[in-house]
């Protein structure tokens, strides 16, 4: 048991998921993000604001490691993006704006398929499916070909690849379009 101060802050150390020092992305002369730093530790939950152009999706590529920075360094869980940016992908579940399925494929496949990319054991990839198809409420689309699904349950599909393998960061940008 730790012992804290009645009323104060934990004594504890957060552990630091992403690290954000001095962040800018430039595109020729527009600026789209200028100088952000940020931290988020382990088990918050933080959200971008602000108007379209504002910079949160270019934040969010960036982090991810598919785009890189003009000046300053992001870390996931202690790795730096540019300098590990496999290792990083494996720590990182993912859903851009637009999710990248594979239309022709069956669900239940579909998540295989990345289930195997992420390096899920092979005894495990039923199992991980499965868990996944049930937590995004896919397990009646199991034998649905993606491109014949609603705009809702491709993004549900999108969220269930995030959750593959049980990453420790999730970044979704707008995780909500097209969901009930």
């Amino acid at each position: 048991a730790r012992i804290r101060p009645s009323g104060g802050p934990s004594l504890r150390k957060h552990t630091v998921m992403i690290e954000v020092r001095g962040i800018t992305k430039q595109y020729g002369a527009i600026t789209a993000l200028d100088d952000v730093s940020f931290h988020v530790n382990e088990g918050e939950i933080v959200g971008f604001l602000g108007p379209n152009g504002a910079g949160k999706s270019t934040m969010m590529r960036i982090l991810t490691g598919f785009m890189p920075p003009t000046r300053g360094t992001a870390k996931i869980a202690d790795l730096h993006v540019e300098d590990h940016p496999i290792e990083v992908k494996r720590r990182v579940g993912y859903v851009p704006e637009n999710v990248p399925l594979y239309p022709e494929m069956v669900v239940e496949s579909y998540l295989k398929y990345v289930a195997t990319v992420k390096g899920v054991a092979r005894a495990k990839l039923r199992a991980e499916t499965q868990r996944v198809m049930e937590m995004c409420g896919l397990t009646d689309m199991a034998r649905r070909v993606i491109q014949n699904l609603s705009k809702g349950y491709r993004q549900r599909v999108g969220l269930a690849q995030a959750l593959i393998g049980d990453p420790p960061v999730l970044i979704l940008d707008e995780p909500t379009v097209g969901l009930d």
